[in-house]
C-alpha cells in the first residue's frame, strides 16, 4: 500500500492499531478538554462520498442502499410508527407501494401517543363535513379506482375515515376491486352509509371487508353488482347489527337467504327496497317481515317474482309500516291484494303506491281503501283494470286520503274525475292526474254539489281535457292555490279565464307550460286579480305570450320569485319593463329560446341581477359570447345557464 500512495517515513511508523496498549488511556487525555495542550490532526475529509471496493484492479462503485429495498414487511413495520396527519398523507404521495401499504394499516395497527393525536386534530380542522356531521365522498366513472378510494382511506383515517360513501361506475382499466375495498375498511372504520353501483369487479370479498371493518354500518345501497352473492349479505347482517336502511337492485346472486338473514340478524333495520333481483321470492319477503326482531316502516318492492303470498305476509305482519311501494309484481293478482288489505295489519300505512300491478281491480281498491283507513298519500300508476267505478268507490271507502296521484290509467275517463271532486272527503287537498288518455272533453250536466277542498290541482299531457272541463272544474274548486295544466293544447282563454274568476284562496303557483294556445288576456288577468299573491309563474312554450304580459306582473306581482317564459314571444322591450317594477323582487328568471333577447336587455338584466339567484339565457342566439362573459362578471352571486 505504501508504494501505491508513494509514501516515504521512518522506520517508526505506525502501520494500524492504537498508540496505547490498554485503548482506555486515550480517555485520559479526552477527559482532560482544552486544559491540555495537546495536538491531534483531524482526518481530512474524503472528497469521494460513495462506497469503493478495493479488491481488484479497479475501483468498482457499489450500488446504493435505498428504502425501496425493504421488503414490505419491514416497510410495513416503519409506515406504521408514522403521526397520524399531514405525515402519513405525505408519505402516501412517494409510491403507490408506500399508498397501498399505508392504506392497509388499520387504526388499532398504528403506533401513535397523545401529542399525535393532538396535532392530528389540528391539522384536520379545515375538513369539510357533510350534514350527517362526516366526512362524505362520492366517485363516478374514471375516478373510481382502487388508487383513489386508498388515498381517500389514508388522508381521512386520522379523522375516523368516511362517514358517506357513494362509488357509481367504475375506471375500465384501473377500476375499484376488492383491494380497494379492503382500503376502505382499514381506514374508515366509521361509514355510517356506502353505496356501490354498477361495479361488476367486486365480490363477495371486498363487501365482507366492508362488513368486518365497518361495523357501525347503517345505510347500504347495492345496485347492478352481479358478483355479490348471499355470502356477503349474511356476513353483513352478522357483523352490522346497526343496519337501518338496505337497498338491493340488480344484484342475481342476491336471494331469500342473504334476506332471511338480514331479518334475522339486524334488529334495528326500518327501510328495506329490493329491485329486479331474480333470486329474491316469497321465501325472502317472509323472512324479513315475519321476523319478531325487525320493525320495518318503509317497504319497497318492485320488478320481482311474487305471488300472493308475499302480500298476505304483508297484511299480517306489516304492523309498522308506514310506506308500502308494489310496483311490476306481475304474478300478484286480484286475490292477493284482498288478502293483504283484510289482514288488518296495515293501519298504520300512511303512504301507498302500486304500479304496473295488473291485480289491482275495482274490488282489489276498495278493500284496500277498507283495510288501510289511514292512508293520506295514495298513487296508483299503469293500472289497467282500474276505472272509474273503483276510484270513486276508493275515495268513498278511504276518508283519510289527502293526497291522490293517477297516472296512465287510460279507463278513468272524466266521468270518475269529477265523480271524485264530487266524493271526496274533506281532507282530500291535491289531485294529480298524469297522461290519462281516457279523459275526454265533453259538455257534462253535473248536479249541483258542495264546494270541493282541494288546494292543488295539477293536470299533464292529458290531451282530452279541455275548456267544457275546465269550466265545471272551476265552480268545483274555489279554494285552488296551485294549478299546473301542462301539456293541455285543448285550452284556451275562453276556458281559463272562469277558473280565474271563480278561484277564492288567490293562486300561489301557476304552471301552464304547453299550452299552446293562451295569450296574453289570460296573463293580465291573472296578474290583476292574483297578483297579490302569486310566487310562481311557468309559462314555458305558451307562444302567444308577448311583452304585455310582462308589463302586466312588472306591476300587479310583488311578491313573485319565480317566473319562466321560455320560448315566448319575449323581446327586449318585456325584460326593460320586467326591471323597471319597483316592488319586483325576482330570484330566478328563465328566457330560454327567446331568440328576440339581445344584448340590448343586458342594463336590465344587471338591474334584476340586485335579486337574481338563477338566470337561464340558453340557445338565446342574440346575446353573443363576450356580453354572457361580461354578464357573469358582474352577476358573480347569480347561477347562469348560457
Amino acid at each position: 500500500m505504501s508504494q501505491v500512495f508513494g509514501f516515504s517515513g521512518g522506520d517508526d511508523f505506525c502501520t494500524g492499531g492504537s498508540v496505547y496498549a490498554n485503548p482506555k488511556d486515550a480517555n485520559i487525555f479526552l477527559s482532560l478538554g482544552r486544559s491540555v495542550d495537546f495536538y491531534y490532526p483531524l482526518p481530512k475529509r474524503s472528497r469521494i462520498s460513495v462506497s469503493f471496493d478495493l479488491d481488484g484492479d479497479w475501483f468498482e462503485q457499489k450500488q446504493k442502499t435505498s428504502i425501496e429495498a425493504l421488503p414490505d414487511e419491514c416497510l410495513f413495520e416503519i409506515l406504521r410508527r408514522l403521526p397520524a396527519g399531514q405525515a402519513r398523507s405525505a408519505c402516501a404521495n412517494v409510491s403507490k407501494r408506500w399508498l397501498m401499504l399505508l392504506s392497509s394499516i388499520s387504526n388499532s395497527e398504528i403506533c401513535s401517543n397523545s401529542n399525535e393525536k393532538e396535532l392530528s386534530d389540528k391539522e384536520g380542522d379545515d375538513l369539510e363535513f357533510g350534514d350527517g356531521g362526516f366526512l362524505s365522498r362520492s366517485l363516478e366513472g374514471k375516478k373510481a379506482s382502487d388508487v383513489r378510494l386508498a388515498a381517500i382511506a389514508v388522508g381521512t383515517s386520522h379523522r375516523g375515515g368516511l362517514g358517506k360513501l357513494s362509488i357509481r361506475g367504475s375506471n375500465s382499466d384501473r377500476g375499484v376491486t376488492n383491494l380497494g375495498l379492503k382500503a376502505v375498511a382499514r381506514g374508515c372504520p366509521s361509514l355510517k352509509a356506502f353505496s356501490l353501483w354498477n361495479v361488476s369487479t367486486v365480490s363477495d370479498e371486498g363487501l365482507i371487508e366492508v362488513a368486518e371493518g365497518c361495523q357501525k354500518l347503517e345505510k347500504l345501497n347495492l345496485c347492478k353488482c352481479s358478483a355479490i352473492s348471499d355470502k356477503a349479505l349474511i356476513e353483513v347482517a352478522k357483523k352490522c347489527p346497526n343496519l337501518t336502511e338496505l337497498s338491493i337492485e340488480s344484484c342475481p346472486q342476491i336471494g331469500n337467504e342473504g334476506l332471511q338473514a338480514v331479518g334475522k340478524l339486524c334488529a334495528n333495520l326500518r327501510s328495506v327496497s329490493i329491485k329486479d333481483c331474480t333470486g329474491v321470492g316469497d321465501q325472502g319477503i317472509a323472512g324479513l317481515l315475519t321476523s319478531a326482531s325487525v320493525v320495518l316502516r318503509k317497504v319497497k318492492l318492485e320488478s320481482l317474482a311474487l305471488s300472493d303470498l308475499s302480500l298476505a305476509v304483508i297484511g299480517h305482519y306489516g304492523f309498522s309500516v308506514t310506506d308500502l311501494v308494489l310496483n311490476c309484481l306481475p304474478n300478484v293478482n286480484e286475490k292477493g291484494f284482498w288478502v293483504m288489505a283484510n289482514g288488518r295489519a296495515l293501519q298504520k300505512l300512511t303512504s301507498l303506491t302500486i304500479g304496473s300491478c295488473r291485480g289491482i281491480t275495482d274490488a282489489a281498491i276498495v278493500a284496500i281503501g277498507k283495510g288501510c283507513p289511514n292512508v293520506r298519500n295514495f298513487r296508483l300508476s299503469k293500472c289497467a283494470f282500474l276505472s272509474d267505478n273503483g276510484l270513486v268507490s276508493l275515495t268513498k271507502a278511504a276518508p283519510s286520503i289527502e293526497s291522490l296521484q293517477l297516472e296512465e290509467c287510460h279507463r278513468f275517463t272524466q266521468f270518475g274525475f269529477f265523480g271524485i271532486l264530487f266524493n271526496c272527503g274533506a281532507k282530500l287537498k291535491v289531485l294529480n292526474v298524469v297522461s290519462c288518455y281516457g279523459i275526454k272533453d265533453l259538455n257534462l250536466a253535473l248536479p249541483a254539489g258542495s264546494p270541493c277542498s282541494i288546494t292543488s290541482l295539477s293536470i299533464r299531457d292529458c290531451p282530452g281535457f279541455g275548456n267544457a272541463n275546465l269550466a265545471v272544474l272551476g265552480r268545483l274548486c274555489p279554494r285552488l292555490k296551485h294549478v299546473e295544466l301542462s301539456g293541455l293544447a285543448g285550452i284556451t282563454d275562453a276556458g281559463f279565464l272562469p277558473l280565474l274568476e271563480s278561484s277564492e284562496a288567490g293562486l300561489v303557483k301557476v304552471n301552464l307550460s304547453g299550452c299552446l294556445n293562451l295569450t296574453d288576456i289570460v296573463v293580465i288577468s291573472l296578474a290583476n286579480s292574483h297578483g297579490w299573491t302569486l310566487e310562481v309563474l311557468n309559462l314555458d312554450g305558451c307562444r302567444n305570450i308577448t311583452d304585455a304580459s310582462l308589463k302586466a306582473i312588472a306591476v300587479n306581482c310583488p311578491l313573485l320569485s319565480d317566473l319562466d317564459v321560455s320560448k315566448c314571444a319575449i323581446t327586449d322591450a318585456g325584460v326593460a319593463a320586467l326591471a323597471r317594477g319597483k316592488q319586483l323582487n325576482l330570484e330566478i328568471l328563465s328566457l330560454s329560446c327567446c331568440s328576440s333577447v339581445s344584448e340590448k336587455s343586458l342594463p336590465a338584466l344587471r338591474k334584476l341581477g340586485n335579486s337574481l339567484t338563477g338566470l337561464n339565457i340558453q340557445h338565446c342566439s342574440a346575446i353573443s359570447g363576450r356580453a354572457v362573459g361580461m354578464l357573469v362578471e358582474h352577476l358573480w352571486r347569480c347561477d347562469i345557464l348560457c
